[in-house]
């Protein structure tokens, strides 16, 4: 070897062992100022987790201590909406289009036909009248005889009746009456509304009622208005509001669902939609500054479910009346008050509707429009009507299963939300229900 040579492996090897020295400096710099690797399940994972956290691209570099350990927190419902979803996948198309069906039966006892009803269509409410009522207990028997027949079915059935207070009762006579809303709202005490709303909840459920269609929410605005007059607490935006409100909660409060009705106002009517189909001429800003107020506060305390009623606001919707109108359902309550609670129509065997549309079309309409339970009335071949015309519309494409699911959502979302049952029966003690509700009218009367 040549002294060049010699120069030359000198130099190569001292830059080897400096190399050498550097490398090793740096292993060891980085392992002092590395924290300790927090014990994780990952850990014991066959070491797959631990081997790329140390892939030689550093990448994928173990994060620090802190991180590792924080989980997010989700503060949402996560597992109530998980129950209704899942709920919701398990039924069938039948027995989705059913939860959407409110029906009238005949007579004061479970009949034959009231039977198929419920075990054909598996309509998913039944709705009392006053020819459905007999003594406290009959009713309360009947009541229980349809949530027994319902068992069969995979949801609990709403049992609902119209009790208001004034004329508008469906109690029997051993049961003390409640004053009208517009004797209650003279009192301008909405301590006394509230109290009014837990009384009427614990009148309906002593027949085993859970779903009560109140409080009214309409201003009486017209004196010439024939369905509403003292059914409302007045004829003043603010006193119906914070009256109709209160009487919402004290219903709650019972664990009675309250039903607000009846948007988009039906106090200014000349005719009584029960006959023929009212029309009322206001425009958009017009109700807003009147008719809306009530149900727009009752948005805003979280409604759980709003009735819509059959009348034609021609400078909204020149085709549709409110109960069938994608504008007036869908782009001003779902859309401008932001609900998305339950929507409810009023009875669409009424004279507005059936004297004006197929009850096929209205069906079809109303669901289109927004509308989750469809109310149907006093004939078992309307709610049949109803129901194949919503299932063939579905198969047919005319409408989304999609849009079913929306409105069976909700239905199933409030219907666990008050821990409904059919194995609930009628609760109370009649005889300290009454006692309470003749010292609450004293105060009324002392006003």
């Amino acid at each position: 070897m040549n002294m060049n040579t010699n120069l030359r492996f000198n130099r190569q090897f001292r830059f080897v062992l400096m190399l050498s020295v550097i490398v090793a400096l740096s292993l060891l710099l980085a392992a002092c100022g590395q924290p300790p690797k927090p014990s994780t399940a990952t850990d014991n994972n066959n070491g797959t987790e631990a081997n790329q956290n140390h892939s030689p691209s550093g990448n994928n570099a173990t994060p620090p201590q802190d991180e590792v350990q924080e989980e997010p927190q989700d503060d949402t419902p996560a597992e109530e909406t998980d129950l209704v979803k899942e709920q919701l996948q398990q039924l069938t198309l039948e027995e989705k289009v059913g939860q959407m069906i409110l029906a009238g039966v005949q007579g004061t006892t479970l009949d034959d036909q009231a039977k198929q009803m419920i075990a054909g269509q598996k309509i998913g409410g039944i709705i009392f009248y006053a020819n459905n009522v007999t003594t406290l207990q009959g009713t309360a028997a009947f009541v229980q005889s349809i949530k027994k027949a319902n068992q069969q079915n995979p949801v609990p059935i709403l049992m609902s009746v119209d009790q208001e207070g004034g004329k508008v009762s469906r109690m029997p006579d051993s049961v003390e009456s409640i004053p009208s809303n517009r004797k209650v709202g003279k009192t301008d005490d909405t301590k006394l509304a509230e109290k009014m709303g837990a009384l009427l909840a614990r009148q309906i459920k002593l027949a085993g009622f859970n779903v009560d269609f109140a409080p009214v929410l309409d201003i009486n605005s017209n004196p010439k208005n024939p369905v509403i007059g003292d059914r409302s607490f007045g004829s003043n935006a603010d006193l119906v509001t914070r009256m109709g409100i209160a009487e919402m909660k004290g219903l709650r409060s019972e664990g009675v669902i309250p039903v607000v009705k009846h948007f988009p106002g039906h106090g200014d009517t000349s005719v009584d939609s029960h006959l023929d189909l009212p029309v009322v001429n206001k425009s958009e800003k017009q109700l807003a500054a009147l008719e809306w107020i009530p149900f727009q506060a009752a948005v805003k305390e979280q409604a759980e479910a709003v009735m819509v009623a059959h009348i034609l606001f021609p400078k909204l919707d020149p085709d549709y009346p409110a109960s069938l109108s994608k504008v007036i359902i869908g782009d001003h309550l779902r859309g401008k008050f932001k609900y998305d609670g339950v929507v409810i129509t009023d009875d669409l065997s009424m004279g507005a509707i059936s004297k004006n549309y197929p009850l096929n079309e209205a069906a079809i309409a109303t669901v289109q429009a927004g509308s989750d339970i469809l109310l149907v009335a006093h004939s078992y071949e309307s709610a049949k009507t109803i129901f194949d015309t919503l299932i063939n519309a579905v198969k047919s494409g005319k409408i989304k299963e999609s849009r079913i699911d929306e409105s069976v959502y909700r239905i199933l979302a409030l219907k666990q939300h008050f821990k409904l049952s059919d194995d609930q029966e009628a609760t109370g003690d009649v005889k300290q229900l009454n006692a309470d509700i003749r010292s609450w009218r004293k105060q009324i009367d002392a006003r």
